[in-house]
């Protein structure tokens, strides 16, 4: 009798495991399945079951014909939908491989398992850097709920050094701080406002360790304060004096410029194959690769401080190039 009130959780879990419009299942097929737990059903019954699946809501669809039987149609992600995500995954470098595979494995649950098999063919992981952090998913679900809640975490930060070892900073010493957001950036980073400097600092999230939610609530937060506007101003999370550059590039260079600066920058046409831009960055190293990879394309323009800073930048690297 206990088998026989889990027939309808049966059934339905073999409509979303077993079928879909290839692989169409008839009502025989439903009741050999059954069978293997000790679950006996007649045809009407299973009829009856399917039509009460269809009043719960589930897109149980009809075949006619010589392969008549039925399959479970719309489900909550399609294969082009399922696909992409699974392609964001194993492309992640914030996700080790094992990680990525086991989200995967997760993924492929949401569909039939002849797609999954179709889908698991199609994973390849590329040679990309993976973190080897494997405590980088824990520490996100952390820091999530140390914002939901508004409390403080701790952590240790570390950097690698040339012997694959982490080399904590401060001498191991926790730190302790108020987070605010995560942005992903290629990589993970917490966003966390220095009450005592009055300042935002951004950590890398696979290089925490350690990470606890304490029971301290955040310190008040600046009320001015637009994450979305910071955000656009930092290249790669890495900290500098935010100026607003303005840039003499070639038409060539717009899409990546578009990427880089959305529609927020102000540009202008400037003769026939140049337009010129202006925005607020922060002035680094980041910033200063982003630009060079244009090479003559692309130019500062203003203010002075900053066309000298990547100047004197450009002379340093070459030096390391120059011979006697």
């Amino acid at each position: 009798m206990a088998n026989k009130k889990l027939k309808l959780l049966y059934l339905a879990q073999y409509l979303q495991q077993q079928t879909d419009e290839q692989h169409p299942k008839t009502v025989a097929d439903m009741i050999d399945y059954l069978a293997q737990f000790d679950i006996s059903a007649e045809r009407k019954s299973v009829y009856d079951d399917l039509h009460l699946l269809e009043q719960y809501g589930m897109d149980i669809q009809t075949v006619k014909g010589k392969s008549f039987g039925y399959f479970l149609g719309e489900r909550a992600f399609q294969l082009p939908e399922l696909k992409t995500l699974i392609d964001v995954v194993q492309s992640s470098p914030f996700l080790s491989r094992g990680k990525s595979m086991e989200l995967i494995g997760k993924l492929e649950t949401l569909t039939s398992r002849p797609t999954a098999r179709q889908l698991r063919r199609q994973v390849y992981v590329m040679n990309r850097l993976h973190t080897s952090n494997e405590q980088l998913y824990y520490a996100v679900d952390g820091i999530n709920t140390a914002i939901n809640e508004n409390r403080q975490v701790s952590f240790r930060y570390f950097d690698w050094t040339v012997s694959g070892d982490k080399a904590f900073r401060r001498g191991g010493a926790a730190y302790v701080t108020n987070p605010v957001a995560l942005c992903v950036d290629r990589h993970y980073y917490l966003v966390a406002y220095d009450a005592a400097l009055g300042d935002y600092r951004h950590y890398r999230v696979d290089r925490i360790a350690n990470l606890t939610v304490t029971d301290t609530p955040r310190d008040e937060l600046p009320r001015d304060f637009d994450l979305g506007s910071y955000v656009k101003t930092i290249f790669d999370m890495y900290n500098g004096e935010t100026v607003t550059v303005v840039l003499r590039m070639h038409l060539s260079t717009l899409n990546a410029a578009m990427d880089r600066f959305g529609a927020d920058a102000h540009m202008r046409t400037d003769g026939t194959e140049h337009f010129v831009l202006s925005a607020p960055v922060e002035v680094g190293p980041t910033f200063y690769g982003w630009l060079f990879q244009f090479g003559d394309k692309a130019a500062i323009t203003g203010p002075e401080q900053v066309r000298s800073g990547f100047t004197d930048y450009c002379r340093t690297v070459l030096a390391q190039y120059q011979t006697e």
